[in-house]
């Protein structure tokens, strides 16, 4: 079991950067992707971000990428996404996952564990 909470959600103006958290729990001994997902209302959830186990392999969307940044540490068992140069299409609620994998995945089916979410609302 692992137990994941993320933190750092909120509401910024276009242009604006926040910084989200995701502490995780329980069976972190094992290698595993983290990965950072979003689902705005009335949306399917959609991949942001990836991350591998050592950190030296990161994946994004095209809809972030150059903007967001993924990245972990693994004693701390946290991952973060750094979210620059924000616009209102990045309001949503933004979950974290982990995938007991060392292969990275796009697909929401693929990932083992959830947090709760985090919304981030971005002001026009």
């Amino acid at each position: 079991q692992v137990q994941l909470v993320e933190s750092g959600g909120g509401v910024v103006q276009a242009g604006g950067s926040l910084r989200l958290y995701c502490a995780a729990s329980g069976r972190t001994s094992s290698s595993y992707v983290m990965a950072w997902f979003r689902q705005a209302p009335g949306k399917e959830r959609e991949f942001v971000a990836a991350i591998n186990w050592s950190g030296s392999s990161t994946y994004y969307a095209d809809s972030v990428k150059g903007r967001f940044t993924i990245s972990r540490d693994n004693a701390k068992n946290t991952v973060y996404l750094q979210m620059n140069s924000l616009i209102p299409e990045d309001t949503a609620v933004y979950y974290c996952a982990v995938r007991f994998s060392r292969y990275y995945s796009d697909s929401k089916y693929t990932y083992d564990y959830w947090g709760q979410g985090t919304q981030v609302t971005v002001s026009s």
